[in-house]
């Protein structure tokens, strides 16, 4: 299946105009059903490719170490310059994996770019009728966003299939998506991982507690869907957001476009997790640091906002389950889900 750009341009404008297409609202947010052993799961690249075969093998036996059974998507091995594919591909595997009811959750096996350009593509209708779990993170955000607003399901922001998995996140994930449990999600003392900026640690920019529904995900992917008709309401959420390889002023310049376009004015509390490799560099270096920006932004929000928790570009990382009720506490630094986000 082909579509050019005046049948592209003609999807996104009906879109727009659609019903129920402005900013949705998250009451009533339904639950996917968990994840039990046995189940199939697809696999699905609708971001950038993977193209060794080698990798593809260890995501599936990946799966199977989960007790799950491995899917993977028509076009999972495809490739179409940088992406895994043609938008309309990517998109069928999508609108397919939610309309087989033999999956029962869908993993995204990477990240990279390219998600944003399938949403017009995708069959709402479709995926709306067959709540699953979607699970990922980085790109797959413009996803997780884009289901909030249209599907109304939960979604996980968690590893992709193709991450390295370490117990810390599948303890985190199985927790969440298994067991159907509301964790106390909190950085555990110690921890070694290398990647994890001040080592786990937490910079609390204003203290207290709120609650609010999840939403957030990559900054960079979240940033450049503003303005689209591909995002929920954010009154009185809790916004998560992390990013990798961006320099102080990048970060500050997104935060700059999301208060100006209002969504930072009106959460409940913002948590910031992991930015690796964010460090200044070149002609930045000597300006602000991350965390200086960063407390520019959300101090004066004036609700509880802090940074350091375990989610991001890091290999240890929590599940965090887009759309479900959770509370957060910024002098403690943790995350506590006020419901399960499966029944």
């Amino acid at each position: 299946m082909r579509l050019d750009r005046r049948a592209l341009m003609a999807a996104l404008g009906a879109a727009m105009a659609a019903p129920g297409l402005s900013a949705a609202p998250l009451a009533g947010v339904v639950k996917p059903p968990r994840l039990r052993p046995g189940d199939s799961v697809g696999l699905i690249e609708p971001a950038g490719f993977t193209d060794d075969s080698f990798d593809l093998d260890l995501v599936k036996e990946t799966i199977v170490a989960m007790g799950l059974v491995p899917r993977p998507a028509r076009h999972l091995v495809e490739r179409y310059g940088y992406l895994a594919g043609t938008d309309a591909d990517r998109a069928a595997d999508v609108n397919a994996m939610f309309a087989d009811q033999q999956v029962r959750a869908v993993f995204a096996t990477r990240g990279g770019w390219g998600c944003a350009r399938i949403l017009p593509y995708l069959d709402f209708a479709k995926i709306r009728a067959n709540p699953k779990l979607l699970i990922g993170f980085s790109d797959i955000t413009a996803l997780h966003l884009a289901f909030a607003a249209r599907a109304g399901f939960v979604t996980i922001h968690g590893p992709n299939a193709a991450s390295s998995w370490p117990r810390f996140s599948w303890d985190a994930f199985r927790a969440v998506a298994f067991d159907g449990a509301t964790p106390l999600m909190t950085n555990p003392d110690g921890h070694e991982d290398r990647l994890v900026q001040r080592s786990g640690r937490i910079l609390t920019f204003r203290g207290g507690k709120a609650s609010g529904r999840l939403l957030g995900g990559n900054l960079t992917v979240l940033s450049t869907l503003m303005g689209t008709p591909w995002l929920p309401d954010f009154d009185g959420a809790i916004l998560f957001i992390e990013d990798v390889s961006e320099q102080p002023y990048r970060i500050d310049r997104m935060l700059t476009q999301l208060a100006l376009a209002g969504l930072l004015g009106r959460v409940a509390g913002v948590v910031f997790g992991q930015c690796t490799d964010c460090g200044p560099s070149g002609a930045s270096y000597g300006g602000f640091t991350l965390a200086e920006v960063l407390r520019q932004h959300l101090a004066p929000l004036g609700v509880p906002a802090f940074q350091g928790a375990l989610f991001g570009h890091v290999a240890s990382q929590f599940s965090l389950p887009v759309g479900c009720r959770a509370e957060i506490d910024a002098d403690a630094g943790t995350i506590r889900l006020l419901e399960p986000a499966v029944r």
